[in-house]
């Protein structure tokens, strides 16, 4: 099933500064056959919906492996029966 999904990652307790876990984040996004569009507080990406909530149980699993302890992570998820969500469908 296709979807678009707005994902966004906070580490909890990791410091003040983030980057470097978000910067993985997104490395590790795009190894998948997703669109993404990173954006001031998340990424968008559109795929198979299966693949990207994969996608996002390995961005928990990598960032706990690397030391953040917690992750509050928010997603909203979009998907149509009457045409195929696109990122692109969704611009002005």
């Amino acid at each position: 099933m296709q979807a678009t999904v707005e994902l966004q990652v906070i580490p909890v307790g990791a410091g003040v500064s983030v980057r470097n876990q978000i910067k993985s984040v997104i490395a590790l996004l795009q190894g998948y056959d997703f669109i993404l569009e990173t954006h001031a507080s998340g990424t968008n990406i559109e795929g198979e919906l299966c693949e990207i909530l994969a996608a996002i149980e390995k961005v928990h699993e990598q960032l706990h492996a690397d030391g953040v302890v917690r992750l509050l992570s928010y997603i909203k998820l979009e998907t149509r029966t009457d045409k195929l969500p696109t990122l692109a469908g969704k611009r002005l």
